[in-house]
């Protein structure tokens, strides 16, 4: 889905396309997320760095993305 497409189901007014749309940028978010911490881990960010960074513990982060 492209992202004026989103922006745009994002604003109706029917509450089952809001809530397909807020889905949508759930599994986006989590996906960046996802990237972002494996990224900071390979440039030897610590698990309390990411934490901090994403407002988390760094054992909640720790047992969301450690391997």
């Amino acid at each position: 889905m492209e992202l004026q497409e989103l922006f745009k189901r994002i604003r109706s007014n029917d509450p089952a396309v809001g809530l397909r749309s807020v889905g949508a940028l759930h599994r986006l978010a989590e996906q960046v997320e996802a990237v972002s911490v494996a990224l900071a881990r390979e440039q030897g960010w610590t698990w309390e760095q990411i934490g901090d960074a994403l407002g988390m513990s760094r054992q909640s982060v720790h047992a969301k993305y450690g391997k």
